[in-house]
């Protein structure tokens, strides 16, 4: 299949939807908690009653502007909704109310790792309700059906990419990036576990070179980056075999099905006309003043990217920096530290490392520790003051995790300062010295490497509390 994948070219674009973090729904009073009890959080409005009128959510608005801006986006002076006839157990009005052909935002862009990814639009609209599939035969064979509102009318701004994307890979560096922003600016918790960002892959292929576009799969039902790469990564494979046995792809939606690893059909897919788009006629075309643009513009908190940046100004490496803009918590973290006066460095080191371990072995949050930015900031100045070894920061570390500890305290009460007594080294080196003559030989004979043995040795009698550069320095003028 590798060699057939080099006659053609793939095309990508990407429809993601972010359920935004507004306390009620986006044209009613409901609560949007997740997990509450099924149908807990509805209300007329919610039910499609006769006789109810949507009223629009502001705070919906200023996060879809928000999150425009972070994409590059225009922000029209004007937008307005739509009614989008779509008829389905868990949209109980029978229509969406979404936004057609004036959304809220047009014409934005992503630079991701050197490349640009146009984004066509993004708008505003109501999300449906989920549907629970039970009965004896479980899922996959379920009797019946039951029908959970909690969610409709839960505000989504639906993000619209160009087919800009021509790999799997950038379709989830795209896809992770999205997510990094719309968390950052607080508009969208990204947690695809829990369906509050999903992601509908469009997929084509056509033969290098070629200026047009093949026909187009909409796969659904995507619910983490890794599915979103093998969901992509399947459906190149199946569209090439089609074409190279002579037949045609045809325009449907699939569903990923990520444990058989495969796309399965579920309908032809419908355009735009299918759904008989007409404005909606219960809420008035929304006016956005350049004030208001502007108002929440001066509120944007620093982007990822700008985050990297910053970081690597620091001397962090683009790695690292990019690790850790990755897990909000620890960036978050990272900048309290900054703020302490801590070496950008040694805290990295810290953060990356042991810190890191712990926190993937223990499966936790760095907020779910007893580690403040302030405990760590002491402990890195009792390293560069020479107070303890970095050896000794990393053994305690752990231990400032757990009970939150300062850092100064365990080292009074273990007596782990460290020794930069150069006679008591001495004393010790000499002795470390004379117990291992066959190495001494082999180092005088040329094995130079063997020097770091003898330190290991030394900082092993001294429980790691000798002061490393003393030792290295007092065992060449020993070993000659």
């Amino acid at each position: 299949m590798d060699d057939l994948r080099d006659k053609y070219e793939v095309v990508i674009g990407l429809e993601v939807h972010a359920q935004l973090k507004t306390k009620s729904k986006i044209f009613a009073p409901d609560g949007t908690e997740f997990g509450k009890e099924p149908n807990s959080e509805t209300s007329p409005i919610t039910l499609g009653m006769p006789g109810v009128l949507p009223v629009l959510n502001k705070e919906a608005v200023n996060m879809g502007i928000l999150t425009g801006l972070a994409l590059n986006c225009e922000i029209p002076e004007r937008c307005k909704f739509d009614r989008k006839q779509y008829f389905y157990p868990d949209l109980p009005k029978g229509y969406q109310i979404s936004q057609y052909d004036e959304p809220i935002c047009v014409n934005g862009y992503l630079d991701i790792k050197g490349k640009r990814i146009g984004i066509t639009r993004a708008h505003l609209e109501e999300d449906a309700g989920k549907l629970v599939h039970a009965g004896a035969d479980g899922i996959a064979g379920s009797s019946y059906s039951l029908v959970d509102l909690n969610r409709a009318g839960t505000p989504l701004l639906e993000i619209v990419s160009e087919p800009d994307m021509r790999s799997s890979e950038e379709a989830r560096n795209y896809m992770e990036e999205l997510r990094n922003i719309v968390r950052y600016i607080g508009v969208c918790d990204g947690n695809l576990e829990e369906g509050s960002m999903r992601c509908d892959a469009n997929i084509s292929i056509m033969p290098k070179g070629s200026k047009t576009f093949g026909t187009r799969a909409e796969i659904k039902n995507v619910n983490s980056f890794s599915a979103l790469q093998r969901a992509i990564e399947y459906e190149i494979d199946r569209q090439i075999e089609i074409v190279e046995e002579g037949g045609e792809v045809v325009q449907e939606t699939r569903l990923w099905d990520d444990n058989a690893r495969e796309t399965k059909s579920m309908r032809g897919k419908e355009d735009a006309h299918d759904y008989r788009y007409f404005p909606e006629p219960d809420l008035m075309p929304l006016k956005i003043s350049r004030e208001w643009v502007e108002e929440i513009k001066n509120k944007m908190p620093e982007l990822p990217q700008q985050k990297r940046e910053r970081y690597m100004s620091l001397g962090l490496s683009e790695y690292d920096a990019s690790v850790i803009v990755e897990q909000m918590g620890l960036a978050l973290f990272f900048d309290e530290v900054l703020k302490s006066g801590a070496s950008p460095k040694i805290a990295v080191n810290f953060i990356m490392g042991e810190i890191a371990a712990y926190l993937k072995e223990e499966k936790l949050e760095i907020t779910d520790t007893k580690l403040t930015p302030e405990n760590l900031t002491e402990l890195i100045s009792l390293i560069e003051k020479n107070t303890i070894s970095n050896n000794i920061g990393k053994q305690i570390i752990i231990d400032m995790m757990k009970d939150g500890t300062k850092a100064s305290k365990i080292v009074e009460e273990r007596g782990l300062s460290q020794i930069s007594d150069t006679g008591a080294i001495k004393e010790i080196a000499q002795k470390v010295v004379e117990a291992h003559p066959n190495e001494v030989s082999a180092y005088k004979n040329g094995k130079v490497q063997l020097l770091g043995f003898f330190v290991g040795q030394v900082m092993k009698e001294t429980k790691g509390r000798a002061n490393p550069k003393s030792v290295n320095e007092i065992l060449k003028e020993i070993l000659g």
